[in-house]
């Protein structure tokens, strides 16, 4: 559970010495985010799963968008995403920034029993200075003590021109260990776009898709070549796969028939945070591979997995005036400023499209409960063996 010493009336530090992660809140903003995590609370009660002992791991993955890219969250919005964040277990994260201050209050927020993994940050145009990291609940999860990006070679350039020869953001595989189950992460934060291809150009242009097939069909390769090497096997790729309905069907195809399958709760689940239902897509995914060894957890009998929208909890679309003056801080043009306070439908556009995003994320989480006790299939198949001897 995170700790919540900054949310405390101002009488409270008169008389003890709490320390605080965001000094500057007022009592207005202390106030306003404790009736936001009272809603989080309530919502994600209600739609993710509790902790059961060595039984289960919760699984999640965020792209939360340009984690510590400035200084635009405020102290209510990584409240609201460490809450988030500290229902599940293990949480792959992606477009984390070179800068890991606000990572660090997270886990300032979070508290003793949680840490991170992170990889370097990606440079170049498409690498966007980001990272990708783990951050876990040490109480139920622990690092198997491998980790690495996976990094391509000349055999497995493409056959497009312009071959590749890394992934745009390289893919960060980390084992970890539960209960009776390990396996390997791979966080991926592929290819975006769905611009056409420009066969004419020259030298000639694949389209966005075509990139996104062949970063995945490098990705397999690499992984079939050093299967044997692997520490685990057992594999789950995680992340922003930022697929298309109408256009990534083929690089599907390449996962399923390499042997990764989805869990039934996040298939053709909307992920991104849009206007138009229209414009939603599925670009954050799960992928486990075998048909055996992760066990997703049934209840009712449906697989246990979801896409956890906080927006009906904070930063709700009736809230907005609330939010009019810390917007108005946020704008640094005069004539923006006043709008915030005098225009009700440019402020209220700026609420949905950018302030609320920018808060917590233009994307959702997704998660899976996996089942990770063993002990009883273990036993039955000693006592057979037992049995036959």
């Amino acid at each position: 559970m995170p700790f919540y010493n900054d949310l405390r009336p101002e009488a409270d530090f008169a008389t003890r010495d709490f320390v605080r992660v965001f000094p500057e809140m007022t009592t207005t903003e202390r106030a306003r985010c404790i009736d936001g995590l009272r809603r989080l609370k309530a919502g994600l009660a209600q739609h993710v799963p509790p902790r059961e002992t060595e039984g289960n791991l919760l699984v999640a993955s965020w792209n939360i968008v340009a984690l510590g890219g400035g200084d635009y969250r405020d102290g209510e919005g990584l409240y609201y995403v460490a809450e988030i964040i500290g229902a599940f277990d293990l949480i792959a994260v992606q477009e984390l920034k070179p800068n890991l201050t606000d990572l660090d209050k997270l886990m300032r927020i979070l508290g003793p029993h949680w840490s991170y993994m992170v990889n370097d940050p990606t440079g170049g145009d498409a690498g966007n200075d980001e990272r990708s990291a783990y951050v876990f609940n040490t109480n139920r999860v622990r690092l198997s003590g491998v980790a690495g990006e996976l990094s391509l070679w000349q055999d497995y350039d493409g056959d497009w021109p312009g071959a590749m020869r890394s992934l745009k953001r390289p893919p960060y595989m980390t084992g970890f260990v539960t209960a009776w189950k390990h396996f390997a992460m791979v966080n991926l934060h592929l290819h975006p776009g769905k611009d056409r291809a420009q066969p004419a150009a020259d030298p000639p242009v694949p389209s966005d898709a075509q990139v996104r097939q062949e970063e995945i069909r490098l990705l397999l390769a690499v992984l079939a070549a050093r299967r044997e090497q692997l520490w685990s096997k057992n594999l789950i790729l995680v992340g922003d796969t930022n697929f298309y309905r109408r256009h990534d069907e083929a690089t599907l195809d390449l996962l399923h028939a390499a042997g990764f399958w989805e869990s039934g709760g996040l298939v053709g689940k909307t992920t991104n945070i849009t206007v138009d239902p229209a414009d939603g897509e599925t670009y954050d995914r799960m992928f486990f591979n075998g048909e055996e060894y992760f066990d997703i957890a049934l209840r009712d009998g449906l697989e246990q997995g979801g896409v956890f929208d906080f927006l009906d909890h904070v930063y709700r679309d009736a809230d907005w005036p609330t939010y009019r003056e810390a917007m108005r801080d946020k704008r640094t043009k005069a004539a923006d400023k006043a709008k915030m306070m005098t225009d009700d439908a440019a402020a209220w556009r700026y609420f949905r499209d950018t302030y609320r995003k920018r808060q917590v994320s233009d994307h959702f989480p997704i998660w899976v409960e996996l089942s990770v006790d063993d002990s009883d299939a273990f036993l039955a198949r000693n006592r057979a063996a037992i049995a036959a001897t």
